[in-house]
């Protein structure tokens, strides 16, 4: 897809998810966020958490996995900056993820007009239809190469 095919309302849905398993989430703990609600059971009970929870970056990882599945956009998915990143609330071992992306805003460049910016806000969701991930910001996507 170009910039030219996206339009303001746009929505897409990722068209496959992902199941969250306890493994995945100590494996990735201990390799990034290595803090006890991310790495044990027990210990994570007496936390905010009050059960182990995957690291926000682990969401995002996994979310990011499901947006490159969803926007097949020429060239790749090229982050232009991020306006708002949050976790509403935590992604559990069993948790089914999959995401939503809403087109905000598609803007060409002005310096650079074989090119532009999509404003998007992904959505993840866990199997209860709950924001485990909502996040907005720009894609850099080319446009379609005029005869």
């Amino acid at each position: 897809m170009y910039l030219d095919d996206f339009q303001p309302g746009q929505t897409f849905s990722s068209p496959h998810t992902i199941t969250v398993d306890a493994d995945a989430i100590k494996q990735f703990a201990t390799q990034y966020d290595p803090q006890p609600f991310h790495l044990d059971e027990a210990a994570a009970q007496q936390t905010f958490f009050r059960g182990l929870a995957a690291s926000g970056w682990h969401t995002a990882a996994l979310t990011m996995r499901l947006l490159v599945d969803t926007l097949n956009i020429e060239g790749g998915l090229i982050g232009a900056g991020f306006d708002e990143f949050r976790w509403p609330r935590p992604t559990r071992a069993g948790d089914t993820l999959r995401l939503e992306v809403e087109v905000l805003g598609v803007k060409t460049s002005q310096s650079k007009p074989r090119q532009g910016f999509l404003n998007h806000r992904v959505t993840t969701y866990n199997q209860h239809d709950e924001p485990v991930l909502i996040m907005t910001g720009n894609l850099l996507a080319p446009r379609r190469q005029q005869a």
